[in-house]
């Protein structure tokens, strides 16, 4: 029997400007052209500040890709909204820093790789370089 595919989750970062407009357009362009099923939402800030009860639920739905900014601070703020993400199913890919294409294609592999920092601030010791 073969392993479900990881959830993906795309973050707009309505709110604020760190994240630039042509990669969240592409990578969200790249998302809607593959055919493949992903939760969209606006701004994961104001859902965490608002406590938002899809937080928990993404969290508990096994492996999810992330496409937001810093890992450190997606696991932030799922943590402040009371839903910690799962240590070793979770990968979130960084639209501030990666590109479209780099973003684009990892959220569609259908490998999970877990890159959210411990306590102490490190990677996982399995996390690969990022592409």
């Amino acid at each position: 029997m073969s392993q479900a595919p990881p959830n993906i989750l795309y973050c707009h970062c309505q709110y604020a400007n760190v994240v630039p407009k042509e990669v969240k357009d592409a990578v969200l362009r790249k998302l809607c052209e593959s055919g493949v099923p992903f939760e969209a939402v606006a701004d994961l800030c104001e859902m965490a500040a608002r406590r938002d009860p899809a937080m928990a639920r993404l969290a508990a739905g096994g492996a999810v890709k992330i496409a937001a900014c810093f890992p450190r601070a997606v696991k932030g703020l799922f943590h402040q909204a009371g839903a910690d993400l799962p240590a070793d199913g979770a990968e979130v890919l960084n639209m501030r820093v990666q590109s479209a294409e780099a973003v684009g294609a990892a959220l569609l592999d259908a490998v999970v790789r877990p890159n959210l920092p411990a306590k102490n601030g490190a990677l996982p010791e399995a996390a690969p370089p990022p592409v």
